[in-house]
């Protein structure tokens, strides 16, 4: 069972079973919608799951649930987590929806409909009336049993599916046929038993293909799926761990049963089972299903490796830290499952077209054949086009529309390392005007070095002030906090443990040390920005202002004690990524404007956008105003512009969080990941324009879809009214637009990230 806590909810999916149409799942929101408790409830027609959020204050089970499902006539069961096993090769060949079903189907109507294709060579043979009807009724009430079952619960529960209109179009050919074979002694050639036997054969057909369909659409959570090993070596804990230990203590335990702080052996050419951090060993390491990466990564001790990735050339032993729901890989799975059972805006809509869709087909079938009747006096001729009209107007391929796009689209998406957490995504991205980027860690590879420190006074060296700023920023994550305390290790000192250390939101850190010149004085390290104002502001910037034309990074370390004073400036660099440049070229070439925002200085950060050609830039911002300026360049000059905003920071997510479409860099942290509608798995700027292409195409393609599903009921409809089409016709064309349909979905697999 999938859940996620929330103050007074929980979220449940189910898998559903039996749904066929758009109709269907109309119904099954109905059905859960009128329970009390649920605040929410959304169902997918393609990967046949819905999500459900239950007040846990109601004090409705989810067995309840699942019996007001089973009520309406369909199957329901609480999903297993993430995703759908596949099934055995007899269940799928005999199922419902298998093969063998349409191979039997087929075998027993040929003798039926080929001698329609006598006819054009002047052969006039039928089977006698008796072996058709012997034929065409295993096919009608055998094969076709599941259109009754399911067409006599829908029209119970006073809602309309494809199944009814399937029942009544083939029973009322089957019934014509009777009643021709009764009332005459030469009949052969005026029945219809082909008719439909050929529809209900059609329809699995159809039914078939579009399982297959929704298979190679879900082939992107399988093959994730399938990254996981069933076993990890896991060593026992009584050995210690060094370059020259054994390694043949171990036992081969199943996933489920490995722990935290587990030791694990990972021999060459084995998946690693685990997130974790090597404690022994180096390798080459492919991540790229995972990321999109292509190439392996070379993986040293203590640096971290991620389950599911396979292991190269070298034997590892990691120590595990993440295991089953709470690892990358588990993630992952979770976020492109969440992507497609979610529903696209526009799929309400179709929601809304299909709730009157078939009261509205089976009154125009009445119309149909009273109409023919009347203007024609003849009986079968009305009653073939009213169940043509039937057959054809099955709303299958309207249903499957949206899903099939999204469910293909989000899953080549992260096959390449593009996570589309949110389907509205898909909806905005091909509309968005600017692209604003934060720059640390983001344009930059986050990983700055100290390059110098600037002392206001002779008073302390630059020992003195660098074991007490370091000290500062033990335990913290910031980059620049590494950067100096990367510096104090590689000078070999030790940075001094601050008392009453804490962190100052969009400022700083402060603290006092608890030795060293600066004992129990209270200092801050802060950025320039967040000093504006302070009566030291000029005297600082004149000091910085080489390092500005440097395009260097400062920071400030204050005294705070009063009068408070400036004590040194302490200069960092960061590289550019190697890509920044071609990402910013691919937006610019989209017609997509650029901006960064960043708190850094206004020369610094200038330099950095000259250097990859960013149109607009931001500087000395305090995190707070991140979120403020993406409302402004969402209305720039009076005009709604569309904006996506790309960070990795803490101090990234309220701007992720406003902006149209939020992408966050998974090398950033978990806060800025959900807050944004995207994961990029790398960080890789250059993700950025393949994740708006991608979205874009992906959008493309349900507009098509949903285009072809409309005109091909809206142009079938009438003809087959008219007689033009014939009801084993109506049948194939029905089959054909739902193949159709998943056949241009898939057609997204083909796409791949374009390099510039």
């Amino acid at each position: 069972m999938n859940t996620q806590k929330d103050t007074n909810s929980e979220l449940f999916t189910l898998d559903i079973g039996g749904m066929t149409c758009a109709s269907c799942v109309g119904r099954v929101e109905k059905a859960l919608d009128k329970i009390p408790g649920v605040e929410a409830a959304s169902v997918n027609l393609a990967t046949e799951q819905a999500k459900i959020r239950l007040n846990t204050n109601s004090g409705v089970k989810i067995d309840e649930i699942i019996a007001m499902v089973q009520k309406t006539g369909y199957e329901a069961k609480v999903s297993t987590p993430h995703g759908t096993q596949e099934l055995a090769p007899a269940k799928l060949f005999w199922g419902a929806d298998g093969l063998g079903r349409v191979l039997l189907g087929f075998a027993l109507s040929a003798p039926l409909f080929l001698p329609m294709f006598l006819m054009p060579f002047g052969i006039h043979w039928a089977l006698a009336p008796k072996w058709q009807l012997l034929l065409a009724s295993p096919v009608q009430f055998f094969l076709g049993w599941r259109f009754y079952k399911a067409g006599f619960k829908s029209l119970m529960s006073g809602v309309g599916n494809m199944d009814l209109l399937v029942a009544l179009g083939t029973s009322a050919a089957y019934g014509l046929s009777i009643y021709q074979m009764l009332s005459s002694d030469h009949a052969a050639h005026e029945l219809y038993f082909e008719g439909s036997a050929v529809i209900i054969c059609m329809v699995l057909l159809g039914k078939w293909l579009e399982s297959r369909a929704k298979q190679q659409t879900s082939e992107a959570i399988r093959a994730l799926q399938k990254l996981w090993p069933e076993h990890a070596k896991v060593i026992e804990r009584n050995i210690i761990i060094s370059e020259n230990s054994p390694l043949d203590q171990f036992r081969d335990l199943p996933l489920d049963q490995v722990f935290p702080k587990d030791r694990i052996l990972v021999l060459p050419g084995e998946r690693i089972p685990v997130d974790g951090v090597i404690l022994r060993g180096s390798s080459h390491v492919d991540e790229s299903l995972l990321t999109g990466e292509s190439e392996p990564v070379k993986k040293h001790l203590t640096e971290k490796v991620i389950g599911g990735s396979l292991n190269g050339e070298g034997l590892l032993v990691i120590e595990a830290q993440a295991v089953g729901v709470e690892s990358v890989l588990s993630k992952i799975i979770s976020l492109v499952e969440d992507a497609q059972t979610q529903k696209a805006p526009i799929q309400k809509l179709v929601d809304q077209v299909s709730a009157i869709f078939v009261p509205s087909v089976i009154a125009i079938a009445i119309i149909t054949g009273l109409a023919n009747w009347f203007y024609l006096d003849s009986a079968s001729i009305a009653i073939l086009r009213a169940v043509s009209v039937l057959v054809i107007a099955c709303p299958c391929a309207l249903g499957l529309a949206t899903p099939a796009a999204i469910m293909a689209g989000t899953g080549v998406a992260a096959r390449y390392g593009i996570l589309i957490k949110d389907p509205q995504v898909l909806e905005l991205a091909h509309r968005l005007n600017v692209v604003a980027f934060d720059k640390t860690g983001t344009l930059t590879i986050g990983k700055p070095q100290l390059l110098g420190i600037i002392s206001f006074t002779n008073a302390f060296s630059e020992d003195d002030i660098l074991t007490s700023a370091a000290g500062l920023q033990l335990g913290s994550e910031h980059p620049l906090a590494k950067a100096l305390l990367e510096a104090a290790k590689q000078k070999r000192i030790e940075p001094i443990i601050p008392m009453d250390s804490k962190a100052l939101a969009g400022i700083g850190i402060s603290g006092k040390p608890s030795s060293g010149v600066f004992k129990g004085q209270n200092l801050t390290l802060q950025s320039i920005a967040s000093l504006e104002g302070s009566p030291h502001y000029c005297a600082i910037l004149e000091k910085a202002k080489t390092c500005f034309e440097a395009g260097q990074t400062v920071s400030v370390l204050m005294n705070g004690e009063a009068p408070s004073s400036p004590i040194a400036i302490i200069t960092f660099g960061d590289e550019l990524k190697d890509s920044s440049k071609d990402a910013i070229t691919s937006l610019n070439d989209m017609h997509i404007r650029t901006v960064m925002l960043s708190g850094d200085n206004v020369a610094a950060a200038n330099r950095v956008a000259k250097n990859i050609g960013i149109q607009e830039v931001f500087a000395q911002i305090m995190p707070s105003d991140k979120a403020n300026i993406i409302r402004q360049l969402q209305l720039k000059n009076g005009q709604r512009q569309f904006v996506a905003m790309v960070g990795d920071g803490v101090n990234d997510a309220p701007a992720l969080a406003t902006s149209d479409v939020g992408m966050a860099m998974s090398t950033g942290t978990d806060v800025a990941m959900q807050a944004a509608g995207i994961t990029l798995m790398r960080g890789d700027p250059t993700l950025v324009a393949n994740a708006i292409d991608i979205s874009k195409r992906t959008w493309r393609k349900i507009q098509q879809n949903l285009f072809w599903a409309f005109i091909f009921n809206a142009t079938g409809i009438p003809l087959a009214a008219l007689g033009y089409l014939s009801p084993m016709l109506a049948g194939s064309a029905m089959a054909l637009s739902s193949f159709c349909v998943l056949s241009n979905a898939l057609l997204l697999k083909r796409w791949h990230p374009s390099q510039h």
